[in-house]
């Protein structure tokens, strides 16, 4: 586990931090994959960035990733002060199967007693392994991550086990029963992905277990789209909603 760590050219004595785990669909990805956008929300807003390498599958299958993801998080929060972070502004991020980790992360620290999060970004979240979504079945075959691709990633991460009656929620966090106690969340998806009934089911549950949830679905959204298509419109928006969203939940604190 190492961590990659930005903080602002001209930091206030402790920033709030980003604590991001890039996507690569378990598989492939380090800790600069996708960490561009992310930085320039957080130049935006003088946020610290910390992004961490974890182990990825199917070499390390699961809990690899997931401990490596945690205990970045644990050096994080105790050396705060070191690298001038403010341990009660950590705002945990990820995008497609990072954002996965992310949630599954934030129910690992509710559940072990910590670190306490601000909040957690989750954009186009790979949740669940069960795989047979509508929308899953809708999108086989297209697309960037359509069904095959996403058994792929999930087989590798869970050793062929992905559907499975035991996989548990620290690895496919749709799993989860009780999300209660979970941080503020920002949740967003593309309307033509495999990933757009999970995120939006994921939102549902964490509003009836009354968290505060915020959900984007963007009309004729592919995986990742403001990334591969930065100058539509629509991908301007998908930008700037992440950015609202920290800048009211950091403005509570």
């Amino acid at each position: 586990m190492g961590l990659l760590i930005c903080r602002p050219s001209e930091p206030s004595d402790a920033v709030p931090a980003i604590y991001y785990i890039h996507g690569g669909g378990m598989v492939f990805g380090d800790p600069t994959s996708g960490v561009e956008g992310v930085l320039d929300t957080a130049a935006a807003l003088g946020l610290a960035v910390v992004s961490v390498d974890y182990r990825l599958a199917p070499e390390n299958p699961y809990p690899a990733a997931l401990e490596d993801c945690y205990s970045g998080l644990m050096w994080l929060a105790h050396h705060a002060a070191e690298v001038g972070v403010d341990p009660d502004r950590i705002v945990v991020a990820g995008a497609s199967s990072g954002a996965g980790l992310a949630a599954a992360l934030a129910l690992a620290a509710r559940d072990r007693g910590g670190p306490a999060l601000l909040g957690q970004l989750l954009s186009s979240p790979m949740l669940d392994d069960r795989n047979d979504t509508p929308s899953s079945h809708q999108m086989a075959g297209l697309g960037l991550w359509d069904r095959t691709s996403n058994k792929t990633g999930w087989d590798a991460l869970l050793e062929n086990r992905s559907g499975d009656l035991d996989v548990p929620s620290y690895a496919a966090p749709a799993r989860a029963t009780d999300l209660s106690g979970l941080p503020p969340t920002f949740i967003d998806v593309g309307s033509n992905e495999t990933f757009r009934d999970e995120c939006v089911s994921y939102a549902s549950r964490l509003w009836q277990a009354g968290v505060q949830a915020e959900l984007h679905v963007w009309p004729g959204g592919f995986h990742m789209f403001a990334l591969w298509v930065p100058q539509a419109a629509i991908s301007r928006d998908a930008r700037t909603a992440p950015m609202l969203w920290l800048r009211r939940l950091l403005s509570q604190y």
